[in-house]
């Protein structure tokens, strides 16, 4: 086993392996740039090394720095969780050629399955079924619809290089097809600095099964499938283990395909053999189609560990250290079902874009496990992934599993950040979900009913007006209140923008009355909760500098008003401002245009992924502010509109 090693990456994948490290003796060396100096994953390692500015690029994917640092401090190998260097064989070829172990496959392994056209022409001589499509070498644009016509619509453009989404668009019709090929290429240059890509049919009712497999260089084994199908946007979302309704004879033949993938290219260590599947007529052995190969650990590698009890880091650091496969396939069995549901700092009625604050405060139920890479206090940052944690459940049933997703997300708190916390919910609680009819496009179809935030009702409102007044805790009957004047206060919260007066009258100690919109609530603290109108509180009131926060199945937040603030929301209206760090990929609009409520104005590029930025009302494009291809600060204003012209 190594005496220390250097962890190539950051956050919630740094701070994992920190902790199978520790538990097997192992010292740990993190690397950091100056967004991450204070970061968790930094504090948690027995050393740390500063490589570099905010950007990826001047950091994380400095290839020649983590190497430097990996001989400065002594480690004999290098781990690079995933995303970054992870899948990048010209790293791995260096770190070997340092005298450095890199924990995982090899640089050839790596190459084999680096593009999707050749691991696919690589996968069928191995005789692992492949989705029909065009995987050819001629990238000219009508050669490419060409072949979408020969395939048949709907067709799937794919970047033959990377993953996670990223250069992936959908083409129901001919129409479309040249607009969806740009946009594909334009997103793959930016991520992968590749812009190929592949076509293939695109399967109606799909569902996303990956195989988790393990080699040691020449035999692999399977640790059985995980089912990733709940997505939005090709990004995962909640991923399960084992898939709900799979037939034995069908997981062993899915089993048996990923191992000789795995085989076919000598593969050593933890990697996923991703497989697209028609659940049109059920689970079928003859449905099921390779689609790409991750050559690295997976974000939803805790699903598996749940259901087998292997530590899939404790493997990758045993074989990369020139150990055996500590199983074989026979000594591998599932033990019940696991969920994990991808936490983000994400404004969801904004369409899913990405967030950034400061954690004013974070906390996950007790006996779940929660995989994070920030705490309470920490930043968000605009440079990297904006994902605040893992909530991973184990149960002996899918049913009982489930039912413990649902009551860990619903005693999760975040406050100080947008988060999608209520979205996830919402689907773990989603009667499709529950009966395991799931495919890709589950979200898609039920995606307003998913993200629907109803009004604060009139309980609430109540506690939140109870938080703003400094009485979250109960409080003594006289708190906030004046001598010789009756015990009555005003207090505005404000849901979405929408202000709401309450008047709050103390009884007793722990007792109040609140009366919102003409009706008056009876609200009671005992220690442990609130009360209001005889119901217990379906979670935990917090109030803070970030405001009024009240947890539960669905969270609800509130701000307190500043009484001397005046309004410039008209004004604000008018100017559509950058909303966070990025890049100005794409101007729809010129001087004079009119526009409509919803419109596309522009796209605008930040964390790796593009966003479409609409109208917010119909009116006149007085100004473009910037220029295509500009890099703008979190708040630049892009575009200003005025009102139409009178008709």
């Amino acid at each position: 086993m190594f005496r220390r090693i250097l962890i190539a990456n950051r956050g919630e994948i740094a701070c994992r392996v920190i902790a199978t490290c520790r538990r097997l003796g192992v010292e740990t060396v993190a690397v950091y740039s100056d967004a991450d100096a204070g970061s968790a994953h930094v504090a948690a390692a027995d050393a740390a090394v500063h490589i570099g500015g905010p950007a990826p690029a001047d950091s994380y994917l400095r290839g020649d720095a983590i190497i430097a640092a990996a001989h400065a401090t002594g480690a004999q190998a290098i781990h690079p969780g995933y995303g970054f260097l992870s899948e990048n064989p010209d790293f791995v070829a260096a770190v070997a050629a340092a005298g450095l172990v890199f924990i995982g496959p090899s640089a050839d392994a790596i190459r084999a399955m680096g593009l999707k056209d050749a691991a696919k022409a690589l996968m069928a001589e191995a005789g692992v079924p492949v989705v029909p499509g065009y995987h050819g070498a001629n990238q000219d644009p009508e050669h490419l619809a060409g072949a979408a016509d020969a395939i048949g619509y709907p067709v799937l453009i794919k970047a033959v290089a990377g993953g996670g989404g990223k250069g992936m668009r959908t083409v129901a019709r001919p129409a479309d097809f040249a607009a969806a090929l740009a946009s594909a290429r334009a997103e793959a240059r930016t991520a992968f600095g590749n812009d190929a890509v592949l076509v293939e049919k695109y399967v109606e009712k799909p569902r996303h099964i990956e195989l988790q497999i393990f080699g040691d260089g020449t035999h692999a084994v399977h640790l059985f499938e995980r089912d990733c199908s709940l997505q939005r946007r090709h990004q995962k979302v909640i991923e399960e283990a084992p898939a709900p309704g799979m037939p034995a004879g069908m997981r062993k033949a899915m089993g048996a395909a990923a191992v000789r993938a795995a085989e076919a290219i000598g593969y050593s260590g933890a990697g996923t053999v991703e497989f697209i599947v028609d659940a049109s007529d059920g689970l079928r052995e003859d449905r099921f189609w390779f689609m790409e190969m991750n050559t690295r650990l997976q974000v939803e590698h805790p699903v598996t560990e749940a259901i087998t009890g292997v530590d899939l880091v404790e493997w990758q650091l045993r074989v990369a250290s020139g150990e055996p496969l500590p199983r074989r396939q026979e000594e591998l069995s599932i033990d019940g079902h696991a969920f994990e549901a991808r936490l983000y700092a994400e404004d969801v009625p904004a369409g899913f874009l990405p967030a950034t604050g400061r954690l004013a405060h974070l906390a996950f139920a007790p006996g779940v496990r929660a995989d994070s890479g920030v705490r309470p206090g920490d930043t968000i940052s605009p440079w990297y992934d904006p994902m605040i944690a893992k909530v991973i459940v184990h149960g002996p049933t899918r049913a009982i599993a489930l039912a413990r997703l649902a009551d860990a997300l619903a005693r999760t708190e975040v406050a100080g950040t947008v988060t999608n916390l209520a979205f996830l919910g919402a689907l773990a609680r989603h009667p499709g979900f529950a009966a395991g009819d799931v495919d890709t496009g589950l979200i898609a179809r039920d995606l307003e009913a998913l993200t629907h935030a109803p009004a604060a009702n009139g309980p609430a409102l109540a506690l939140a007006a109870l938080g703003a007044a400094g009485l979250a805790q109960g409080g003594a009957a006289d708190t906030g209140f004046t001598l010789w004047s009756a015990l009555r206060r005003r207090v505005t919260v404000a849901e979405a923008g929408t202000p709401h007066e309450a008047v709050i009258e103390a009884e007793a100690p722990g007792r109040f009355t609140v009366e919102i919109a003409g009706t008056r609530h009876a609200c009671r603290h005992d220690g442990a909760g609130w009360w209001v109108d005889g119901v217990r509180a379906p979670g935990r009131l917090l109030a803070g500098p970030s405001g009024v926060h009240l947890f539960g199945a669905v969270p609800q937040h509130f701000t307190v008003p500043d009484p001397l603030a005046r309004g410039g929301t008209e004004a604000a209206a008018a100017l559509v401002c950058a909303p966070m760090p990025g890049l100005v990929r794409a101007v729809f609009v010129a001087a004079g245009d009119t526009v409509a409520l919803g419109d596309r104005l522009a796209v605008f590029e930040a964390m790796k992924m593009e966003h479409t930025l609409t109208a917010a009302r119909e009116g006149r494009v007085a100004e473009v502010l910037v220029a295509e291809g500009t890099q703008v600060e979190a708040g630049a204003p892009l575009i200003r509109l005025e009102e139409a012209d009178p008709a």
